[in-house]
């Protein structure tokens, strides 16, 4: 009987555990996943709150942070971008994930290690992967859809640049490329040669490019708090036929000003899991 009943109440705590797990499924939660791809890189992934009811149609939003937060300290690349932005208020419904360099240029070969690592692990709508980032970030933002132009579905590049060779990949998906004209870290030429690269080879219909007067590097950041950024992105998918370009929104120096006036700062802060 003693064994009974130590049996009944340990299928009855397994239970509860399950029925726990099912419940937070629902949640909005930051996963740190490290060491999980031998050679690559560690990476946050952030599960929007309705998840456990969209799963397979939930689109996927790649960070790549700029120089100043490379490290091994997984917690620095949460300083800036879609991660911070979700802790003050802005509500995004897409499986965000934030790889973690440690130093040099991004890789293309290992953030698309990231990205197929998700994918295994999470379901979500591989036909809405769509990559953003800044300076560094920036730089790996078009190397990365210039290698893998068949896998992102829109990407938006911030202050930056790219070391491909070839940048005629570029112009096989939507992309948006901002710069500063005031910007002293990365110069807007940086920006403007790739631009020039797809205009010359009139390969540029995906294309949209704005230099923002008087912009100096720092500012263009804010542009991943506005909530118009994320609307453009999910505008696109590779579903669409001949994967038009968006041209409805537009990002000017007084939005980034306002990045903040929308945010919903009674949303709760998503959960942490760091291990």
């Amino acid at each position: 009987m003693r064994t009974f009943a130590r049996m009944k109440r340990i299928v009855t705590l397994i239970l509860s555990l399950l029925c726990w797990l099912n419940i937070s499924a629902q949640y909005d939660y930051l996963m740190a996943n490290r060491k999980v791809i031998p050679g690559g890189y560690d990476f946050w992934i952030y599960t929007p709150e309705d998840y456990y009811y969209s799963q397979e149609s939930t689109p996927v939003i790649i960070f790549l942070h700029g120089a100043s937060l490379c490290s091994r300290d997984l917690n620095r690349s949460r300083r800036y971008g879609p991660l911070d932005a979700i802790v003050k208020g802005r509500e995004i419904p897409a499986l965000v994930i934030v790889p973690q360099n440690p130093g040099g240029a991004w890789n293309p070969k290992k953030i698309n290690d990231v990205l197929e690592w998700t994918l295994k692990n999470y379901p979500a709508d591989s036909t809405r992967v769509y990559v953003l980032g800044m300076s560094l970030g920036g730089y790996g933002t078009l190397d990365f859809a210039g290698t893998y132009p068949e896998k992102v579905a829109a990407a938006m590049a911030l202050c930056g640049g790219s070391t491909l060779k070839d940048l005629q990949g570029l112009g096989k998906l939507p992309l948006w490329i901002l710069h500063g004209t005031a910007d002293r870290a990365v110069g807007i030429k940086e920006s403007k040669r790739i631009v020039k690269a797809l205009e010359d080879a009139h390969n540029d219909s995906r294309l949209r490019y704005d230099w923002l007067p008087g912009a100096n590097h720092g500012a263009l950041a804010r542009a991943f708090y506005l909530k118009r950024t994320y609307e453009w992105l999910f505008r696109h998918s590779l579903k669409d036929k001949d994967r038009p370009l968006c041209r409805e929104y537009s990002i000017t120096n007084s939005d980034l000003k306002g990045a903040y006036s929308d945010m919903d700062r009674n949303l709760p802060d998503p959960e942490v899991i760091d291990d």
